[in-house]
C-alpha cells in the first residue's frame, strides 16, 4: 500500500462489523477534527465569511471529481432536497421514474406533480421481477413524446447494479437525466457529465456525515430547470435589501436557497480531499476485491446473492436472499454479532463494504449466515534446538 492509502484507512474507526456503507458510512477522524475546529471557530465569534471558506474548498472539489465546471455545482444538505429542487424546476411534461426506485426518488417528482409542475410516469416493469435493472432498453420502451427528463440512480438501492448511464443518455436524446448518485458516486469511476442533474449526499459512501451533499447540473440542465426553490442567496446583490426581486446568479449557484451549515461544507472539503489523496479508482479497486470476496463465499456456503457476480455490473452492495421469511431474525442476530446491515423487507439483508472493510467484517457475517466453518490449519511443528 501507498502512504496516503494508508493514511486514508487510518483515519477511519468504524467497529470491524460494520458492513452498513449503503445507508450510512461513518466518517473520519480527519472529518470529526474540522467539524471541532469549525463549531471552535464559531463559538469563538469568527466571522461567518470566515467559516464560510469552507464552502469554495468543498465546491472546487466536486468539480474536480465529477467532471463539472465550476460553476455548474451548489451544495446541497442532502440527496432528497437536491432532487425536489430538480422537480419543482423541470420544464413542463413527463418524467419517467421506475416505481422501485428509493423513495427520494419518487416523492420529490409525486410532490411536483401535485403541485401541477410535471407528470410522473412509471417505467414499464418486469412482471415477475421487482429487482429488474433500469436498462436503456426498457427506458427507450417506456418515452412518451410529452417526457422531457428521465429519473435513475447511478446504483441501484436493493441489489447494487450499477446502472448503465452512457446507455440510457443516448436512449433518451435531449432529454434531461437526472441521476441520483448517493449509493455511487465516490466509489464508481464514472463519467458523472453523462448526467444533467447529479444529486449526491454526502452521509454514505463519501463518508461526510448528514447535513452534506451537492447538485452539479449540465449546460442543457442550466438552461432549462428554473430555481422554482431558490432563496435569496442565489442572486445578484443578496445584501442589497430594497424588497425587490434580484437578477439570478449565473450558473449552479442559482438554485442556493439560504447560507448553509459551514460545519457540513468543512466536512464534505475534508472528506473529498481524502477521497482525491488517494483516488477514486483505489477506493473503488478495494470494494471489488472485497465485494467478490464476499460473493465468493456466500455463494459457495449455498447462500443466494441477488447482487451481479460480476464486479463490472455493480457497486459496493451485497445482497442476500434469506429463505422461509427469516430476514429480520437473521438481522437480529447480525446485530448481535456486531454485524451491521439493513433488512430489506422479509427476504433479504444487504450489506455493504467499503474500502476500509476488513476479512474479520466478513467472517463475523458469514457466521452468522451459516457458512460451514473452516477446517483449522495445523500449527507447523517447532523448530527443534540444540541444547
Amino acid at each position: 500500500m501507498t502512504a496516503e492509502l494508508d493514511d486514508y484507512l487510518a483515519s477511519f474507526a468504524e467497529p470491524t462489523g460494520y458492513l452498513n456503507f449503503g445507508s450510512y458510512g461513518p466518517p473520519s477522524r480527519a472529518v470529526v477534527e474540522t467539524i471541532g475546529r469549525l463549531t471552535a471557530d464559531a463559538s469563538a465569534g469568527v466571522p461567518s465569511a470566515g467559516l464560510h471558506a469552507e464552502d469554495e474548498n468543498a465546491l472546487a472539489a466536486v468539480s474536480r471529481l465529477t467532471g463539472f465546471e465550476r460553476s455548474s455545482v451548489v451544495l446541497t444538505p442532502s440527496t432528497s432536497f437536491g432532487i425536489l429542487q430538480i422537480a419543482f424546476g423541470l420544464p413542463r411534461g413527463a418524467v419517467l421514474v421506475s416505481s422501485a426506485e428509493f423513495p427520494s426518488n419518487l416523492y420529490a417528482w409525486w410532490r411536483a406533480e401535485d403541485a401541477g409542475l410535471t407528470t410522473v410516469r412509471t417505467l414499464h416493469g418486469v412482471p415477475g421481477n421487482e429487482l429488474a435493472p433500469v436498462t436503456p432498453e426498457r427506458v427507450a420502451a417506456s418515452l412518451t413524446p410529452d417526457t422531457v427528463a428521465v429519473a435513475v440512480s447511478a446504483v441501484d438501492f436493493r441489489t447494487g447494479v450499477l446502472a448503465d448511464l452512457a446507455g440510457i443518455r443516448s436512449a433518451i436524446g435531449d432529454r434531461l437525466l437526472v441521476v441520483d448518485g448517493i449509493q455511487g458516486f465516490g466509489v464508481v469511476d464514472a463519467d458523472w457529465t453523462l448526467a444533467d442533474a447529479l444529486v449526491v449526499g454526502g452521509q454514505k459512501w463519501l463518508r461526510a456525515g448528514w447535513g452534506t451533499g451537492f447538485v452539479a447540473l449540465s449546460p442543457r440542465g442550466l438552461a432549462r430547470l428554473r430555481p422554482i426553490l431558490g432563496g435569496w442567496t442565489g442572486v445578484e446583490r443578496p445584501s442589497q435589501y430594497d424588497g425587490v426581486p434580484h437578477e439570478l446568479l449565473p450558473g449552479a449557484q442559482r438554485f442556493s436557497m439560504t447560507n448553509g451549515s459551514p460545519f457540513a461544507s468543512g466536512a464534505l472539503a475534508t472528506a473529498l480531499a481524502q477521497l482525491e489523496s488517494v483516488g477514486v479508482a483505489t477506493v473503488q479497486r478495494r470494494i471489488e476485491d472485497t465485494a467478490t470476496a464476499f460473493i465468493d463465499r456466500l455463494l459457495a456456503a449455498g447462500m443466494p446473492v441477488l447482487s451481479p457476480v460480476s464486479p463490472h455490473e455493480r457497486a459496493g452492495l451485497v445482497v442476500v436472499g434469506i429463505p422461509h421469511g427469516d430476514a429480520p431474525a437473521v438481522h437480529e442476530r447480525l446485530d448481535a454479532a456486531g454485524v451491521t446491515a439493513t433488512v430489506h423487507g422479509d427476504d433479504r439483508i444487504r450489506f455493504s463494504v467499503h474500502a476500509t472493510t476488513t476479512t474479520a467484517a466478513l467472517d463475523a457475517a458469514l457466521t452468522v449466515l451459516g457458512e460451514p466453518s473452516r477446517p483449522s490449519q495445523p500449527s507447523k511443528p517447532k523448530s527443534k534446538t540444540t541444547p
